[in-house]
């Protein structure tokens, strides 16, 4: 099952595996990420921080079978790099069904962004972007780490517009 899907710009990291991999009892990681997986280095930079009884795939987004992963009986943790990561999933087969929370928890700083929480920037069209997989029927929460209260859209959106 997918227990999370995680937007997370710096992918696979200690907070990653300090704080969430307990938390949600993760059993495999899987990186849907197009450069990642052409990068042999990065590849192999992302591989080295594994325990090694915790299972990882590093593949692009179009190759990753949500709709298995979620029928998996293991708990599986998803991350993504971007917003525009999480849309590229749903073009090719992520739904609200198969994962219906989806988790923001770092997206760096960019000259088109605003900062919305502390470690969350967005562009005009990530925050569009944001809506759609909303209305789509996607929970998205921003939320660093799990003891951090959950921010939902409805905030996200307050602190967005007040940051424009």
């Amino acid at each position: 099952m997918i227990s999370l899907f995680r937007v997370d710009n710096r992918l696979l990291h200690g907070q990653v595996l300090e704080a969430w991999v307990p938390h949600i009892k993760a059993q495999e990681i899987v990186v849907a990420d197009d450069a990642a997986s052409h990068s042999s280095l990065a590849m192999a930079a992302t591989l080295l921080v594994l325990p090694p009884n915790l299972p990882a795939l590093i593949r692009p987004i179009e190759e990753v079978d949500f709709a298995a992963l979620a029928a998996d009986k293991r708990r599986v943790l998803v991350l993504v790099r971007e917003i525009s990561g999480l849309e590229k999933a749903v073009s090719v087969g992520l739904t609200p069904a198969l994962s219906p929370h989806l988790n923001l928890g770092n997206v760096h700083y960019a000259p088109e962004r605003v900062q919305v929480t502390p470690t969350i920037f967005l562009s005009e069209q990530e925050m569009e972007g944001v809506r759609r997989l909303a209305r789509t029927g996607f929970k998205v929460e921003a939320q660093v780490i799990p003891s951090d209260t959950p921010v939902g859209l409805a905030d996200l959106e307050h602190r967005y517009s007040a940051a424009r």
